[in-house]
């Protein structure tokens, strides 16, 4: 039982741990990446969110970065989000996951 708890500890000090990224990046006006697909981005999403599907994110890494902004990515679940900012943070954009974009709205 206490191995249980060890574990619920580390995962709350994740979580907390990455919205104190996500507040630190809103607070220096970072942009929202949502990675889904078109379509589902067009059933909803963060107001003011820019849609680059996760397909299409490699083709973009010169405006992103032109944009000199930290990035928020987020996805249905955070899986995708998760891929995108990696590929980000390896060519040297500042970039947090910020997974499901419902969750991560009610955050902002």
């Amino acid at each position: 039982m206490q191995y249980k708890y060890t574990i619920m500890g580390l995962l709350d000090f994740f979580k907390s741990n990455k919205q104190d990224y996500i507040s630190d990046f809103k607070s220096r006006n970072a942009v929202i990446i949502d990675v889904r697909t078109k379509s589902e981005f067009q059933q909803g999403a963060i107001k003011g969110s820019k849609n680059i599907p996760l397909q299409e994110i490699n083709n973009h890494l010169v405006s992103i970065k032109s944009m000199n902004r930290p990035v928020i990515t987020c996805c249905a679940s955070g899986m995708r989000s998760a891929s995108a900012a990696s590929i980000l943070k390896r060519n040297g954009i500042e970039a947090v996951n910020g997974g499901g974009w419902n969750a991560l709205e009610k955050r902002l």
